[in-house]
């Protein structure tokens, strides 16, 4: 694909994105930094936008920076991301180590982590916005999870729901330990 075939998909993408998530050019300007005449002259095809410009819009539109410019995606596409390419974050400090396994664009509303756990490991949490829960499913070791003043005790195979709109912690008590934690905004 062409510089120019890039560049005109680019118009269309970028207000489709800015529609879906219900955001005016006031918005946009706000959270992005990008003026709103710029954002409309963009989206009407009348501007060539820097890099710097489209990540400040990419960003503030929670949108992928490589989907926005690239081909389109066929709906019967499955996406791979193998093992070395999930970002992962290491606490060592706190003995856990943090895989991202939901996409950029869904930060906010449902992320998915995989938790894995140094023998006395744990995660503790600052409450998150108001009405957000979390899922968390023991693959391996056992954990303890403090909601608030709640506190429970999951095996492998377990399930933990909790409020995370609360301080929340997960802790290895038994060894090390795995787990899938899903967090979700109500």
């Amino acid at each position: 694909m062409t510089d120019s075939e890039i560049l005109s998909r680019l118009p269309e993408r970028l207000k489709k994105a800015r529609r879906a998530q219900g955001l005016s050019l006031e918005a946009v300007e706000k959270i992005s930094g990008v003026s709103r005449s710029m954002v409309s002259q963009i989206e009407r095809g009348e501007s060539n936008p820097t890099v710097a410009t489209l990540l400040n819009l990419t960003r503030a539109l929670n949108v992928d920076f490589a989907g926005l410019l690239g081909e389109d995606t066929p709906e019967d596409r499955v996406e791979i991301l193998h093992e070395h390419q999930t970002p992962a974050l290491d606490r060592a400090g706190d003995g856990c180590k943090i895989r991202i396994l939901s996409p950029p664009q869904d930060t906010g509303r449902f992320e998915v982590y995989e938790l894995i756990f140094a023998k006395g490991g744990k995660l503790e949490s600052k409450p998150h916005e108001r009405g957000t829960r979390e899922q968390l499913i023991a693959e391996e070791g056992r954990l303890e999870v403090t909601s608030g003043v709640a506190k429970g005790v999951i095996d492998k195979g377990d399930t933990a729901r909790y409020a995370a709109d609360v301080p929340h912690c997960i802790e290895a008590i038994s060894g090390t330990a795995r787990a899938i934690l899903m967090v979700v905004k109500f």
